[in-house]
């Protein structure tokens, strides 16, 4: 995907030809449609490679869809060979619920998803092309997004300026279709290149509470050993410490069909919300993706014959299960849990439990 990236990512990464932008064009306008329909709202934003900002926005909470594509620049009718030529910037747009999540914790998300100290680019993406910026449709996103950025220069977070553009939108070109939902079509060279970037390495170090996780001032942590003998039933220990699996069809979350998130037995983060969840008829809980992905740590293990990928919790480093590629629409994925490494909270009591930021979750939509 990237023009100048590592040898061995170049070999990885292929192209398979285009839509053209007309078409593109009539794909942001049926999703803009949509969105009034749905009463949605859109937010555009730029952070370097437009696969990783889309997977990771898409995984958010109320975050209805994500487009990748190009804007800012003065050209029309951008495509992948020449979009830097017309100077517009890798970008994608945000079709989401402003009833679930209002565009002030977009781009809260969205800081935790960049480094916006980079003026040359994003990770080992270099150029213009692969500056980060939030662009206004409006004077109140506008209004937004200053308040935004003061609001992290303010937090003192980084010794660095911050030099994310907050400019006004322009034209918005979606990609060519082989770019969207890039991490699902390839996961493999998908992780490669996300691994390989810098990216997940800089986030991590700047965000350890959780790249993708809003700020919501609580702290997840894990008891000492003792604490969690005591605290735990020896299944739950078993699963969580020693990467057991407990038995299908005979655990507590299997048939559970109640409204309310789960969260981690140790630590108590946010994993995963019942709206997600789904019968895979294997005898464990699924679901299609992960509430707070900034609490998810995905780890390949490799086998003799097969690789699986591993998915444990950020901050108490429990095993929670395995993610596979085998699940339904909309991500494709299903995310098979032990109950005993979860602790279900219904909607009710999530306000009591400290919770409350997910309640809206839950509202019926007006």
């Amino acid at each position: 995907m990237k023009k100048i990236i590592f040898s061995i990512m170049a070999a990885l990464v292929l192209v398979w030809g285009c839509q053209s932008t007309d078409t593109g064009q009539a794909e942001v306008k049926k999703m803009a449609d949509q969105a009034n329909k749905e009463h949605a709202a859109i937010a555009t934003v730029a952070g370097g490679c437009f696969w990783c900002v889309e997977a990771d926005l898409e995984k958010v909470p109320g975050v209805l869809k994500v487009i990748s594509g190009y804007t800012g620049g003065k050209g029309a009718k951008p495509n992948y060979e020449n979009y830097s030529d017309l100077g517009h910037i890798e970008a994608v747009q945000v079709y989401f619920d402003p009833g679930i999540i209002t565009y002030e914790q977009i781009l809260d998300r969205f800081w935790r998803l960049i480094d916006p100290t980079d003026a040359g680019g994003q990770f080992v993406d270099r150029g213009p092309q692969y500056r980060s910026a939030i662009f206004y449709a409006d004077d109140e996103q506008k209004k937004i997004a200053e308040k935004s950025k003061k609001k992290l220069i303010d937090s003192g977070k980084f010794s660095k300026p911050v030099v994310t553009e907050i400019l006004p939108l322009t034209p918005f070109y979606p990609a060519e279709d082989y770019h969207q939902d890039y991490y699902k079509k390839n996961p493999l060279r998908y992780k490669y290149y996300r691994g390989g970037s810098g990216r997940d390495n800089f986030l991590q170090k700047a965000w350890p509470a959780g790249a993708g996780a809003a700020d919501t001032g609580r702290k997840y942590t894990k008891p000492d050993d003792a604490t969690l003998r005591k605290k735990l039933t020896k299944m739950q220990y078993d699963v969580t410490q020693k990467n057991g699996t407990e038995p299908p069809f005979q655990n507590e979350y299997d048939q559970n069909k109640a409204e309310g998130i789960y969260v981690d037995i140790v630590s108590g983060e946010p994993l995963f919300s019942s709206l997600d969840k789904f019968d895979s008829g294997t005898g464990w809980p699924s679901f299609t993706k992960p509430l707070a992905p900034g609490h998810i740590v995905e780890r390949e293990e490799r086998g003799l014959f097969s690789t699986q990928t591993e998915v444990r919790s950020r901050n108490a480093d429990s095993h929670l299960g395995h993610v596979f590629p085998d699940g339904p629409p909309p991500t494709g994925l299903r995310y098979c849990m032990n109950s005993a490494a979860l602790r279900f909270i219904p909607k009710e009591n999530l306000e009591k439990e400290g919770y409350g930021e997910y309640v809206k979750l839950f509202s019926p939509k007006k």
